[in-house]
Formats: C-alpha cells, structure tokens, sequence
C-alpha cells in the first residue's frame, strides 16, 4: 500500500530543509522502504514524502527518530481519500485559543476553580455533562451580558481557522462546529470563522441573568460522534471521507470514528486516539495533511 508522510512546521521557527526531507527519506530507506521525491505543498514548510508499507505506525516512529527533535510535525497515512468532504472541528482551544467557561469564570471571580474542572475534563478524569453542569452551577445571578462581553473582549480565532474552514468550504466539503461549549459563543465564532453549521451546550437565562443550569441533555463526547455520522448520512458518504479535529478527551469518539482524526495541540489521550498530531503548527496544517498546495490555500 502507498503511503504519504507530510512533514509541516512553522517556517520561522524551524523550516523544512533539503537536509531534514534526505534525513527523513535515509531513515525510511534505511528501515526498508523504497521512497519517492519530495513534493513541496509549501517551500520549507509542508513537504510530501511517498513510500510503500506494511507498518505504516513503524515508520512514523523512523520519521520521528530522524527529525531528532526537531520542531516540525509528522504524520503518515493512506495516498488514497486525503481530501474530505465534511469537516467536525471542536472549538474551545482548537477553533478558538480559549476555553469560554474559563472566561466566564473570570467575571464572576472563580476562573482558577473552573479552570481546574475544565482541565481534568479534557483528560478525561471527569464525566464530562457532569463538569458542564458543575461549572455552570458557578455562573448563577451572572448577569447574560458577561457572555457578551467574554466573547468580545477575550475571544480569539487560532491562527489558520478561517483559511482551514473557507478552503474545505471552496472544494465542496461541509463544515460544522461541534462543541461541549455553550452555543452563546459557537454561533458567532462559527458566523466569524465561516462555518456551516454549529451546536452545543446552552447555559439558561431568566430575567437576564444566568440560573445556574445548562439545558439539559449535555452534549458530550457521545453527541460529537453522532452529528458526525448524521452529517456523513446526510452527504451520502462514509466517515472515511470525514476529517474530525479537536484537543480534549470529549473529542476522542469523533476522533476515532473520521478517516482523519486530528489531534490539535491536544491532550496525551487524544494524541494517542487520533491519526494525527499536530503539536506545533497552526490550523493550515489540516490542509497539507490534505494534500492542499499554496496556490490552492487563501490567505485572509
């Protein structure tokens, strides 16, 4: 079977360099594999490497014994299927560089008890509908225009979320939002980062203030993988063709389930669960996992 290990890195930080592609390339052959030439998806920093394997986990153990440390992703999979047609991404430190709960947390003065919640959240050592509801039961009297404010004042998008979301939307793919978060925060980032559609949590409000109560059901881990496989039914397409991306241990069905499950500076279980880890690049990394070149991928 071919397969193709994309190499990509910051290229300010460390470029991709003809010596870092014939190290890469020496250590595939060295274990066996006959490689092909490099194919450069953007000059020093996303670069393609075919080869023919059995093992393919070996190998991405070879490449990341050859880059030797270095400060540039690695990732190996299949040459067939690499665009996808649907793309589910989580949104608290993926789409966006925050947690929203730990910004609300912020103006009613609990941030570090939140936070911590969140945290053993996303490593999966707590049930996470029932960290929803403990954390939400910290916002009661808040008044619902801290949400505004949270959200004007502290929300930013990851660097590539906007190029990652229009570039899959222009090549026909449909794109959703899929968070454990509160939807007060994911119809605008979704509106703002250009997706098609969004869902999560919602945090009640009566008489402008926050009771203390998410609506239930929660959506968790559970509900991300659901949506996923409905929006593959609705396309008509397996989830091989989907591509699911995120950071905490609610992300790991999703992960699991998409022919290219994405780890994004996510947490050790994550990585472990998923296709691919990018640990250091920015979202356009999803695009050259897909094969996109420069001339194909807009810059906003």
């Amino acid at each position: 079977m071919t397969y193709v290990v994309t190499l990509i890195s910051d290229p300010n930080i460390t470029p991709i360099t003809s010596a870092v592609i014939e190290a890469v390339r020496n250590a595939l052959e060295n274990a066996g594999e006959r490689t092909g030439d490099p194919d450069w998806l953007s000059e020093g920093r996303a670069c393609d490497i075919s080869f023919g394997s059995d093992v393919p986990g070996d190998n991405l153990r070879v490449v990341r014994s050859a880059l030797n440390g270095a400060v540039i992703d690695a990732a190996i999979q299949t040459s067939d299927h690499r665009r996808k047609k649907l793309l589910v991404a989580d949104m608290d430190s993926t789409i966006i560089q925050q947690e929203c709960i730990d910004e609300i947390a912020d103006f009613v003065g609990c941030r570090a008890e939140v936070s911590a919640i969140t945290e053993r959240a996303m490593r999966g050592e707590l049930d996470f509908p029932e960290a929803v509801r403990a954390r939400a039961s910290m916002f009661a009297g808040l008044d619902s225009d801290a949400l505004d404010r949270a959200y004007y004042e502290r929300i930013t998008l990851t660097p590539g979320a906007e190029t990652l979301v229009r570039v899959m939307r222009d090549n026909g793919a449909v794109t959703a939002l899929v968070s454990g978060g509160f939807t007060q925060f994911t119809g605008r980032v979704a509106e703002r980062a250009g997706f098609d559609h969004h869902h999560g949590n919602e945090l009640e409000i009566t008489s402008g203030k926050l009771t203390g109560r998410a609506i239930e059901p929660i959506n968790g881990g559970e509900t991300k993988v659901e949506l996923l496989n409905q929006y593959c039914r609705e396309l008509g397409i397996t989830p091989e063709l989907a591509l699911a991306v995120g950071d905490g241990a609610n992300d790991i069905p999703m992960i699991e389930a998409a022919g290219l499950g994405v780890s994004f500076h996510g947490k050790p279980r994550v990585a472990a669960a998923s296709d691919a880890q990018i640990q250091f690049g920015d979202l356009t990394a999803l695009l050259y996992l897909q094969g996109y070149r420069d001339a194909e991928i807009y810059r906003w």
